[in-house]
């Protein structure tokens, strides 16, 4: 298939590449043309604006930051919308507003263009592997018509529902991710506190049922002090502000999600926004005592 990738960033970029290692013909825009070099060099085709890059196109992939750009690059100035023939599908992989996505695939369907709402889960290296999950909103059938092309970027594609349920499995993801890594971080300095080696107390929960892929990633990570993103921790607050207007609108306390907000956006507030999320731990190192030596009480 013909494929438009907007957006060449941490995800999009490494997804573009799988596409063109697959062998689909891959079309790309970034908002810095900068961006654009290395794929140019693999084998991409450079397009000057989304509008031209939906034009030859059978399939857009979205991947940018949040839902203003979203609703830039595909129904704004020389935004997808002007330059889509009858038939292309929108495939946004960004996370954004529910709202604002059910209100672009009603304007995009007005066009005869059909739109998923398809955020993903994985990280950078699930990017980078192909391995990626997938959680669909939008048409079945619409989903049959592109799955070979997101199969090449993902492992596990799960149809969720009508518009907008990508978004809002999305955001569940987020708030289980937040409130884990809350808990990792809490756990790790508990331990440091106690004067327990917490590489010995990670150790030791990964093979009991307090496992989870974000003690297993996220706790390494801050047992190491080094936080590469990743998923940079800005972008975790955004979306954490979109679970929580999510809630709002539907009257819904989320006492847990808010706290776990909260340590994300005084992460932000530290100057830690271009550090993968995980960098929480640090905000609450700066908050207790420093820990015991071993054998201390």
């Amino acid at each position: 298939m013909k494929v438009g990738c907007i957006g060449l960033g941490i995800m999009g970029g490494p997804m573009a590449l799988n596409l063109l290692k697959a062998g689909h013909e891959v079309h790309v825009w970034a908002r810095r043309p900068e961006a654009t070099e290395a794929f140019k060099d693999a084998g991409a085709q450079v397009d000057t604006s989304p509008a031209k890059l939906a034009r030859q196109v059978d399939v857009v992939l979205t991947n940018v930051s949040d839902t203003r750009d979203v609703e830039q690059v595909l129904v704004g100035n020389n935004g997808v919308i002007e330059g889509a023939q009858p038939g292309l599908v929108v495939v946004d992989h960004s996370t954004i507003s529910p709202t604002a996505t059910r209100k672009l695939a009603t304007a995009l369907a007005d066009r005869d263009v059909d739109m998923l709402d398809a955020p993903v889960s994985g990280g950078q290296q699930g990017a980078k592997e192909g391995s990626l999950t997938i959680m669909v909103g939008g048409k079945v059938d619409v989903l049959e018509r592109v799955r070979p092309v997101l199969e090449v970027v993902g492992k596990c594609i799960t149809h969720v529902g009508d518009h907008g349920a990508g978004q809002i499995t999305k955001a569940c993801n987020q708030l289980i991710v937040a409130q884990t890594m809350t808990a990792v971080s809490e756990a790790i300095r508990l331990a440091e506190a106690a004067g327990v080696d917490p590489k010995a107390m990670r150790e030791a929960l990964l093979g009991g049922l307090g496992y989870s892929r974000v003690l297993e990633v996220h706790g390494q990570r801050m047992i190491n002090r080094s936080y590469p993103p990743g998923f940079k921790t800005r972008l975790h607050a955004k979306d954490m502000g979109i679970v929580l207007q999510t809630a709002a609108d539907l009257g819904l306390p989320l006492p847990g999600t808010a706290q776990a907000a909260q340590w994300i956006n005084a992460a932000v507030g530290q100057g830690y926004g271009e550090d993968d999320s995980a960098v929480i731990a640090e905000v609450l190192r700066r908050l207790t005592p420093p820990p015991k030596e071993a054998g201390d009480h």
